[in-house]
């Protein structure tokens, strides 16, 4: 099994399960939108003996606001 580390945005820090090692994008729920991470560099750990195999995603970008103005005032 294949992991993947978040960095940046909001799920920055979190480590998911990874079903498909060969992907370079991951598009993650988060409130009213997705979150888009994206593949940085090589996976590490494809060993047979050195763990998991790791993969870092960085945050690019988010397809919805991701801190929506709830009251409507722009202060």
């Amino acid at each position: 099994m294949a992991i993947a580390r978040l960095t940046g945005g909001p799920l920055d820090g979190q480590v998911i399960p990874l079903d498909n090692e060969s992907d370079d994008t991951l598009i993650m729920p988060y409130s009213e939108g997705q979150l888009v991470y994206r593949r940085e560099g090589k996976p590490t750990g494809t060993g047979e003996s050195d763990g998991p195999t790791q993969a870092v995603f960085t945050y690019a970008e988010e397809t919805e606001d991701i801190h929506p103005d709830i009251d409507g005032r722009d202060d």
